[in-house]
């Protein structure tokens, strides 16, 4: 059958988002059948989205939102800014935080494996690998959020704090990149490997054992410092610390997520 009319060719691009030889081939394939031609799209839309899985995905978007102390993140990624922006891929990602947040599905995994299919159908659609990257989910006292452009995103977890501060935290977050919550949080495999660099680039110095312990140990202290979100001063008042901050508003933070489009994540556990 291969007079097929346009009209059924343009009902299916309608439905699908397929292109124009692709519906005509599957509605070829199918003799005229709309629901069959679907059906045919979505298995080649497996294919494709196999074909594609290897292809980076350099660029995407953050999506967040928090629903009754209950707080989901998400990055989705694609190829290229122009997919990033379209409002199909927006759409699909809005929906995967809505849909975490009214089911309460917390794995990543299974934020994966609820939405394999329609992220197939959507690299059939747009002709880029896509990707669910990176999610979480948190639940708490008190969640707040901030994100920055689409493509910095932040929740953080507080206890006694209103949220006009836990809304300035994250900000601050968002903009000193902070990789753990406080000094005695740094893994020890990062310790331990910073240690070595430092000793090893002071012991150019010609000082004394006792002299060069001091100076490693300073560093130590400072490299410590700047990646440990309390210890790090608050970009709303350099003044302080954001532990000062927190301590003089009688509150904690129990917990921080960052994410950004195309950072390298972090090989050390946090």
């Amino acid at each position: 059958m291969n007079n097929i009319n346009i009209s059924l060719i343009k009902e299916l691009r309608l439905r699908t988002g397929a292109g124009f030889m692709e519906c005509k081939r599957a509605l070829i394939e199918e003799n005229g059948d709309i629901e069959s031609s679907i059906d045919n799209l979505r298995k080649l839309g497996k294919t494709q989205a196999q074909n594609k899985s290897h292809r980076s995905t350099d660029q995407g978007q953050i999506f967040i939102d928090i629903k009754n102390n209950f707080g989901a993140m998400l990055e989705l990624k694609c190829q290229t800014d122009f997919v990033a922006k379209d409002s199909l891929f927006i759409a699909l990602g809005k929906e995967i935080i809505s849909t975490a947040l009214s089911k309460n599905i917390e794995s990543p995994s299974d934020i994966k494996k609820y939405f394999e299919e329609k992220k197939t159908e959507l690299i059939l659609k747009t002709g880029e690998n896509i990707m669910i990257n990176r999610f979480v989910f948190i639940k708490g006292e008190s969640v707040a959020s901030y994100l920055h452009n689409g493509r910095i995103g932040v929740l953080v977890n507080g206890r006694n704090l209103n949220k006009d501060i836990l809304k300035k935290i994250a900000m601050h977050i968002a903009a000193s990149k902070p990789e753990y919550l406080s000094p005695k949080n740094v893994s020890s495999a990062f310790f331990k490997r910073e240690y070595e660099v430092q000793l090893n680039l002071s012991k150019h110095s010609n000082k004394s054992d006792h002299i060069l312990k001091k100076i490693v140990d300073g560093r130590m202290k400072k490299c410590i410092s700047n990646i440990s979100l309390t210890s790090q001063n608050f970009v709303m008042d350099p003044t302080k610390t954001v532990g000062q901050v927190i301590s003089e508003n009688n509150g904690c933070i129990m917990s921080f997520n960052r994410f950004e489009i195309g950072e390298i994540q972090s090989e050390f556990p946090k």
